[in-house]
């Protein structure tokens, strides 16, 4: 058996002669997310267990989403403001609030502009006593969520990030959350850009900054206490791209919105999004043994995608790698091979490779035939 190493041609063509700066900033905790790939491109401290403060309604929203999208609940439906939620989420305890009255009938479309657009902790705990019946029992559909969504930093305490000391998230969990939320909601992810919203004749604006400073963001939370500092995450889409962007620990209203836009500017302007296969397109063919066919395509199950700087694209490299002789039968979608992506200063990325059709094993005056063959010349 031998493997095979093919060199294939780099994967980007004229390129902007772009240089990928470094970028720094005062934020504590940070993660600049691709949203198409997933990639990270910028990290720091970003997977230790935070505060997360508002943000962490993002996760009550999402429960609640989940719910309108299986049919269980619609926006029409309405849950009851309890003295609880009065009490503990309204303007009497001094937070963010919707100003819902004890014992209103509110529309569930309504709690979700409260929770997105006013950071209602009344909203939210409105929509946790009456999905789970208390805000408790809402805490341990968030933890069961968040394992579900593969989120290894976070744990729940309350539906409002309400400072309590086990209640934390990373950004990093916050950014995949975000990008769940972006992917599976397209039809309620356009009310994180309202930029106000009225109840009960009170009218109060969207507290995310960059919806004031960036025509293409458009989401999604802020968060704020003394502990947590001031944090954002934040979503904004220039042309085909989209970036996510999670910060917390920055110490003023004004230095969030800057180092935000900042470190979104830089992710526009310093990578790019490259296609590398288009689904099932032929990346190589490679010659089969014992086989009614002699040669079999392998392709991407999947368009392949990847995010570089700018600057390190044009000298991307692809090597296919594979085994052979493969050995027929050969069933539509065995993985016989990959591809490693090389980027200089990079971590290498492996593309795995698949048959794209059934290769029939030959019969036995075939194998004959063929072992005779490949006795002599070798193929």
């Amino acid at each position: 058996m031998k493997v095979s190493k093919i060199c294939l041609l780099s994967i980007a063509g004229v390129l902007m002669a772009a240089s990928a700066l470094a970028i720094e900033t005062t934020a504590k905790n940070v993660l600049v997310m691709d949203y198409d790939t997933g990639e990270y491109l910028y990290e720091k401290d970003a997977y230790e267990p935070i505060p997360p403060a508002s943000m962490s309604k993002l996760m009550t929203v999402y429960i609640l989403f989940s719910k309108i999208k299986d049919g269980s609940l619609s926006l029409e439906d309405t849950f009851t403001v309890s003295e609880n939620a009065w009490r503990k989420g309204g303007a009497a305890s001094g937070s963010s609030t919707m100003f819902l009255p004890i014992g209103a009938n509110v529309s569930v479309e309504d709690l979700i502009r409260g929770i997105l657009i006013q950071s209602g902790n009344d909203a939210c705990i409105v929509v946790a006593e009456n999905i789970a019946g208390s805000e408790e029992d809402f805490a341990v559909m968030m933890n069961e969520k968040a394992r579900e969504l593969g989120l290894k930093n976070s744990h729940f305490e309350n539906s409002t990030g309400w400072p309590s000391p086990e209640h934390k998230m990373s950004v990093e969990d916050l950014a995949i959350l975000a990008r769940h939320i972006i992917k599976e909601f397209p039809e309620l992810y356009p009310i994180f850009s309202e930029k106000t919203f009225t109840y009960h004749n009170i009218v109060q604006g969207n507290r995310n900054p960059l919806l004031y400073t960036m025509s293409d963001a458009d989401g999604l939370k802020t968060g704020h206490t003394e502990e947590a500092g001031f944090c954002l995450t934040a979503s904004a889409k220039r042309g085909d791209r989209r970036i996510i962007s999670v910060m917390s620990g920055m110490g003023s209203n004004k230095e969030r919105s800057e180092e935000a836009e900042k470190m979104m500017n830089w992710a526009f302007r310093e990578f790019n999004n490259y296609k590398v296969f288009k689904q099932f397109e032929r990346v190589l063919t490679v010659p089969v043994y014992m086989g009614v066919e002699n040669e079999v395509d392998l392709v991407a199950k999947e368009d392949v995608i990847v995010t570089l700087p700018r600057n390190l694209a044009k000298d991307a490299k692809l090597t296919a790698n594979y085994t052979k002789p493969i050995k027929a039968p050969i069933m539509q979608g065995d993985k016989l091979g990959e591809v490693v992506l090389s980027v200089e200063g990079q971590k290498d990325r492996v593309i795995p490779l698949y048959a794209d059709h059934k290769v029939e094993k030959l019969g036995f005056f075939g194998r004959i035939k063929a072992n005779i063959s490949y006795f002599f010349f070798g193929k």
